[in-house]
């Protein structure tokens, strides 16, 4: 049977993460008791301009499977599955027998760090977070193109590999200014037509160990440049657990946008940590407005020490979101799930200054959460797919493109036997549609 890759040499991102979990794991008990393509597909004409376009009333996808079973026609009017036959004279666009799959929902990415589409990058060796942001700070400096150049690269490439939608982080210290979140709000607009995008100001640097920080938070909020504060690590990163947290909630709850905070702290840190954004979410009324991404302190966890922060955060109705960077930090999904907790997928970092790795397909997202979590049945895979697909929609708040009647015509089309092989194999996306309109083709963003 095959094992998940280990990392090795110096330091990584991954291993950096996952010692700091480790260290504080001991404490956490104690704490919770206080779808390969051969032909080009024939696309309709997509729309040159943004979401303001008219786009085709219907078109009719022809001979296609939805999730690999029988062939049939996906007749779309007005930007939405139909479920009544093609009227005379519909746009057809010829299937060829692909599969049909919902679009997927990048739950969690760093746009405003990649290097994507330019020259390599060497990076050097860093242990700890302090080190991998002075990092940051380097390179960001070091690029000559724009956040919303690299950006708008990397984001159309996700298109490309059949993303519909992207909460995006940007980071928010004095060393970029707003730079990050105005790339990413650039790069949003001139995506409209394509992918809905959430940004989210990022406070890499800390909220109280870096001063200046949270009056740019406010301000992005206050400009409107953002759909969500962030936050890192109250205890382990910023050593401040009441100061990060009343700073970052009493921001989103003057702005009425909502929070994503980073928890990479594990045990006792990590425990305190969730509990006292689980406090400020009820007593703000910010209910379905709150998400803690990563969040390591959760895998660790007794059954029952789970089941009972489980049940708090779906009281809440807080969102996280995993990256699934190793078997021992991916959230339990299925666990969670049963307590009704929204989960999502994300790609975090895209070759940046913290690793030269990722590629934005959460295609290729969903086969690394099921090579990490050793499944092998068909069934596992295609909750793999579905946690790409449908838990990030559930985070972001978008309807799912499940393909039934009046979901959004969100779709992309694959060759391939059925579902779970295509999450093994991850043939090219032939052609991806967003609210019926064609906006990749053969692997290529239609721009």
């Amino acid at each position: 049977m095959q094992q998940s890759p280990a990392p090795t040499g110096a330091v990584s991102r991954r291993a950096m993460l996952a010692g700091a979990a480790a260290l504080a794991g001991t404490t956490a008990a104690a704490a919770v008791a206080a779808a390969p393509a051969s032909a080009a597909v024939p696309a309709a004409a997509p729309g040159a301009g943004g979401a303001a376009e008219r786009r085709p009333r219907t078109v009719v996808f022809r001979d296609v499977r939805p999730f690999g079973g029988a062939a049939t026609d996906l007749v779309v009017v007005d930007g939405k599955v139909s479920g009544g036959p093609a009227p005379r004279g519909a746009k057809v666009v010829d299937g060829g027998g692909r599969i049909a799959l919902p679009s997927l929902v990048d739950a969690h990415i760093h746009p405003d760090k990649t290097t994507w589409g330019g020259a390599w990058v060497s990076r050097r060796p860093a242990s700890t977070i302090a080190d991998f942001v002075e990092q940051d700070v380097e390179l960001f400096r070091a690029q000559t193109r724009s956040v919303a150049e690299r950006a708008y690269g990397l984001m159309s490439h996700a298109v490309s590999r059949g993303t519909r939608g992207m909460r995006a982080h940007a980071d928010v210290a004095p060393a970029y200014g707003l730079a990050g979140v105005e790339g990413l709000a650039e790069a949003r607009r001139r995506l409209a037509h394509a992918l809905d995008v959430q940004i989210v100001a990022f406070p890499q640097h800390g909220v109280v160990r870096t001063p200046g920080t949270a009056r740019l938070l406010e301000e992005g909020a206050r400009r409107g440049l953002v759909d969500m504060i962030g936050g890192i690590d109250p205890l382990g990163f910023d050593h401040a657990l009441d100061e990060h947290l009343d700073t970052v909630f009493g921001i989103a709850d003057r702005h009425g946008v909502g929070v994503d905070i980073h928890l990479h702290d594990g045990g006792d840190e990590g425990v305190r940590a969730l509990r006292g954004i689980i406090d400020r979410t009820r007593a703000l009324s910010l209910t379905g407005k709150v998400t803690v991404s990563h969040v390591f302190c959760l895998p660790e966890l007794p059954d029952r020490d789970l089941g009972a922060l489980a049940t708090d955060l779906a009281a809440q109705d807080i969102a996280l979101t995993t990256v699934a960077p190793s078997r021992d930090l991916v959230l339990p999904i299925a666990r969670l799930r049963e307590h009704g907790v929204r989960i999502g997928l994300g790609s975090d970092g895209v070759r940046d200054s913290w690793s030269p790795f990722g590629n934005a397909d959460m295609l290729h997202r969903a086969h690394i959460l099921g090579w990490v979590t050793d499944v092998r049945l068909d069934e596992e895979l295609a909750d793999c797919y579905r946690a790409a697909a449908h838990g990030g929609a559930d985070v972001m708040g978008l309807p799912h493109a499940d393909l039934t009647p009046g979901a959004p015509a969100d779709f992309v089309l694959v060759r391939g036997q059925g579902l779970p092989q295509v999450v093994v194999d991850m043939p090219q996306r032939d052609l991806v549609v967003h609210g019926g309109v064609v906006v990749a083709r053969d692997g290529e963003f239609v721009s």
